[in-house]
């Protein structure tokens, strides 16, 4: 759901894919190629949301700014299911895992990779090329071109990914299919022999 918020609409490049359980709501920019997944929640209200390019948003993330700290977000960006950022900055191609949270005023450098579960403290700024884990999160290592690499190579597969949201569906005989085996099956159930 896309909705105004004090007159204010999001705006989303054409090319961006938003999943219609996702609610994207006030002032809340999205750039080309972005993604944002089932059930994730970007809310400006307070102040804004800036999603640069290629970034994927996954299901169930909530990205909301405080009343002091907008958010900004680089490109080619994956932000995992359950994340919470709040406030914060996260540069280009980082990687933010599964049920992290970033909290206010927090800066995320270009290039790093936010541990599942880690806990980002306000104002703490991590620099680019870093693995952080834990809580509170601390950096553990830094990233060679080989991870960074990767991080980008996850970007662009989920560019591909979206892409196959927004197409048709291209052969109605597998659906038919698929169909006519789930009614042999529950033919089955009902009359065994």
């Amino acid at each position: 759901m896309v909705k105004q918020y004090r007159g204010i609409w999001p705006e989303i490049h054409p090319s961006a894919f938003i999943e219609e359980s996702a609610q994207i709501i006030g002032d809340v920019v999205i750039g080309a190629d972005s993604s944002v997944w089932f059930q994730a929640i970007l809310r400006g209200d307070v102040g804004s949301i800036r999603v640069g390019a290629r970034t994927n948003v996954q299901d169930g993330a909530i990205i909301h700014e405080s009343s002091s700290c907008s958010i900004v977000i680089g490109n080619d960006v994956t932000i995992g299911h359950r994340a919470v950022l709040h406030g914060c900055v996260v540069h280009d191609c980082c990687l933010i895992g599964i049920g992290a949270v970033i909290l206010d005023g927090a800066e995320i450098g270009e290039n790093s990779i936010i541990g599942a579960g880690a806990v980002i403290p306000e104002g703490m700024i991590v620099p680019p090329k870093s693995v952080v884990l834990g809580i509170p999160g601390t950096v553990r290592r830094m990233l060679d071109a080989e991870d960074i690499q990767r991080l980008k190579d996850r970007a662009t597969r989920y560019v591909a990914h979206k892409n196959t949201y927004r197409e048709p569906p291209q052969n109605s005989e597998v659906f038919r299919s698929r169909n006519s085996d789930i009614d042999e099956l529950t033919g089955f159930f009902k009359n065994p022999q």
